[in-house]
């Protein structure tokens, strides 16, 4: 609530899959709550003025420069994600966050504390596979209806555009996507400019 700008509510089943109609609700009605039942949303900074919250936002501030002090003195985010730096640093907190938990030097309700034995698994959402096979028809589809010759054009002019460091690609982008280029064609051409993206070693 320190400073809080906007506030997103996880659905309970999205570690599993996309969130069923029922998690969202609950969630949809957790933002609700906090909104129309507290008040926090009649003022700007709920907790402006607490200590706590102003110590807890200056650490947070500090470790960010500390961050950006570190990345800067490599040559930048690119060189720092080249590096495989971001990575790693994503990683151990990754490792050190479980290990925690895992440990229960951090309490998570409902993972590694208060625990209820459920006979019923979560009902998560399943998306039916006929779901797959429409989008590839309506792909194929499109490719058939669409105008080929304008949409080669315009792939051809992104390509351009990709092998131009002063150009703006975004223009060209849009004008593939008016030409009815799918995603996957336009993925492509970045592809076979830039070539794809292999993930550094983590030491």
């Amino acid at each position: 609530m320190g400073e809080l700008e906007s506030l997103h509510t996880n659905s309970y089943d999205e570690a599993w899959a996309l969130p069923t109609e029922k998690a969202a609700m609950i969630a949809l009605r957790t933002q609700q709550i906090i909104a129309e039942e507290t008040g926090v949303a009649d003022v700007v900074d709920p907790l402006g003025g607490s200590y706590y919250v102003e110590w807890l936002t200056r650490r947070l501030e500090e470790g960010a420069y500390e961050y950006f002090d570190k990345i800067e003195k490599m040559g930048g985010v690119l060189q720092a994600i080249k590096s495989g730096y971001l990575q790693r640093e994503i990683a151990e907190t990754a490792y050190q966050t479980q290990r925690k938990i895992e440990e229960g030097d951090s309490v998570i309700v409902g993972v590694n504390a208060y625990k209820i034995r459920e006979k019923k698994p979560i009902d998560i959402l399943r998306i039916d596979e006929r779901a797959q096979q429409l989008q590839i028809t309506r792909v194929k589809k499109l490719r058939e209806n669409r105008d080929n010759q304008k949409v080669a054009e315009a792939l051809d002019l992104l390509k351009q555009a990709f092998r131009d460091d002063t150009k703006n690609v975004m223009y060209p982008i849009i004008n593939a996507v008016k030409a009815r280029a799918t995603l996957g064609e336009i993925m492509n051409v970045g592809r076979e400019v830039y070539g794809g993206w292999s993930e550094p070693y983590l030491l």
